[in-house]
């Protein structure tokens, strides 16, 4: 049996901003504090850049289905 393929979508119940870490860290499997950390860490060492890769990002990634295909 073939696997489900896997998407990227922005978190409707982990969010805090719009989504996208929570996203991220459950397409990746890892610990979201761990991906809002990294995300952080980009921004403030980037002068900005890892803010303006958020809205793009919460611009691209959709938002998750209310029920998921299965």
């Amino acid at each position: 049996m073939p696997k489900p393929i896997k998407r990227l979508y922005r978190s409707e119940k982990d969010k805090v901003l719009g989504g996208v870490c929570a996203g991220i860290a459950d397409y990746f499997e890892i610990d979201l504090v761990i991906v809002r950390v990294l995300w952080v860490i980009l921004t403030l060492f980037s002068m900005g850049a890892g803010l303006l890769a958020y809205l793009i990002a919460w611009a691209i990634i959709p938002l998750q289905p209310k029920h998921p295909k299965p």
